[in-house]
């Protein structure tokens, strides 16, 4: 996935240099597309005859989202653009819909982006691009929105995370985070990958949510991009402690309650 690179394993541990893989190495990893499809807008209309009318779905607006909520954007199509600004003439990038972990075939991630602002047809949504904040606009058509109650807070300096539903905190925990040669990245981010470790006894524990953010000292790990993620341990003794290459380690129990209900396009605010 690209995703948890844990740019990590132990605070002792050496990045390998294998061109060929991404930088999650799980082995044969259960993707779990915990999509956002769906669910909060519903399509009205009865199952009358020529009589009734359908009810169109209103498109949900920042505007008009309860406190705490955010909105994620999952393409529709086989490919999406990415524009500069609305008025670009062409788009400056098209991602693939679905995507693919590690570029295998049987594992396919739906394009989940974290949306921005809106803006008449198009949309300013958050990328997983370097360097880390990059944003990029999208028709509005392109993508379904989905009104999302969740969201993350990591405060490093506390080596705590808390997760939201609505302005309500449901889990405070401690957490790893990046030692001082290989920071955590502060700054806002989304989910966009998350898989089951087959083996929940690795430094990834049982999950790993993959974040749309990258180390800022690591270019490259395992062949791929130094990509941030959330995930469990295998040693919970360095919970509390800056031990990691930059990803963030949790109690394996809680992040395995969170794989059941956070979406994908959940923002992760990284603070200092």
């Amino acid at each position: 996935m690209p995703e948890a690179s844990e740019t990590a394993t132990r605070s002792d541990a050496r990045p390998k240099r294998t061109r060929n893989r991404a930088p999650l190495v799980v082995g044969r990893a259960l993707i779990l597309v915990v999509a956002v499809v769906v669910g909060f807008v519903g399509c009205g209309g009865g199952g009358g005859g020529n009589s009734a009318k359908a009810k169109r779905a209103k498109t949900p607006t920042a505007t008009t989202l309860p406190a705490g909520y955010t909105l994620a954007a999952q393409a529709k199509g086989p490919e999406v653009g990415i524009y500069d600004n609305p008025s670009a003439p062409a788009p400056s990038k098209t991602l693939p819909n679905p995507w693919l972990l590690n570029n295998e075939a049987d594992k396919k991630i739906p394009q989940v982006f974290l949306v921005e602002q809106q803006q008449a047809e198009w949309v300013k949504v958050l990328l997983a691009d370097r360097p880390n904040g990059s944003t990029g606009w999208v028709r509005a058509s392109d993508v379904q929105l989905t009104p999302n109650p969740y969201h993350m807070q990591v405060s490093l300096g506390d080596h705590k995370i808390s997760v939201f539903q609505g302005t309500k905190s449901i889990y405070d925990g401690q957490v790893a985070i990046g030692a001082s040669a290989t920071p955590t990245p502060p700054g806002k981010y989304y989910t966009r990958i998350l898989i089951q470790a087959p083996d929940p006894n690795t430094v990834y524990g049982p999950f790993a949510y993959g974040l749309s953010a990258h180390s800022e000292v690591l270019n490259e790990y395992n062949g791929g991009d130094a990509e941030v993620g959330v995930h469990g341990n295998n040693d919970a003794s360095v919970l509390g402690k800056s031990v990691t290459h930059g990803c963030i380690r949790m109690d394996n129990d809680e992040i395995t309650k969170l794989s059941k209900v956070l979406p994908l396009g959940t923002p992760v605010e990284i603070v200092n």
